[in-house]
């Protein structure tokens, strides 16, 4: 009678810790690095990790280098090879904290939200802050924000041939919605 009893504590237990954690594995990033009159140099990788803790505010985001789609195929060729070098740092990570976050707050029209964190990229890594607009939807929790890196924050080169062509400040999208 004991065992059973603990056993059901237990999983109980369990059942609440895994409650406190949302995850999806299909968040989405898109950057954009344009720069007027030149070919659009945007992508995006519709699979992206993300993490969060309802309970405490901490997320955490892994997307992988080689799931960044482009328009041209030569550019994702380039982008792999030349400029993040995704053989040797095949992923970019964040781990922060939603300041003030509580899921009791959240309805369906959002409310912005200041996050900060790391940002780690081709080997580089650098606290950012920035503003994410998080709702509570039918599919779940969804964050969205719009903000910009420099390339040179992460010793991303941009050759001189194409620098006229390539912005060093590059704009992220996020949209994820983790359930």
């Amino acid at each position: 009678m004991k065992k059973n009893l603990l056993l059901v504590f237990l999983l109980a237990t369990f059942s609440v810790i895994a409650q406190d954690k949302m995850i999806t594995k299909t968040g989405k990033i898109t950057f954009e690095a344009s720069v007027p009159s030149f070919e659009e140099v945007k992508a995006t990788n519709d699979n992206v990790s993300c993490v969060l803790n309802t309970k405490t505010g901490e997320i955490a985001a892994l997307a992988l280098q080689k799931g960044f789609r482009f328009k041209i195929a030569l550019m994702e060729e380039h982008y792999n090879e030349n400029y993040v070098e995704s053989n040797k740092f095949p992923k970019a990570t964040f781990k922060g904290i939603i300041e003030k976050f509580s899921v009791s707050d959240l309805d369906k029209n959002g409310k912005n939200y200041i996050i900060k964190g790391t940002l780690e990229l081709h080997g580089k890594s650098k606290e950012i802050q920035i503003t994410a607009k998080i709702s509570k939807t039918d599919k779940g929790i969804e964050l969205k924000s719009d903000f910009s890196v420099n390339a040179d924050d992460f010793g991303i080169e941009i050759p001189s041939i194409v620098s006229k062509k390539v912005s060093k400040k590059v704009n992220v999208k996020l949209d994820f919605i983790v359930k």
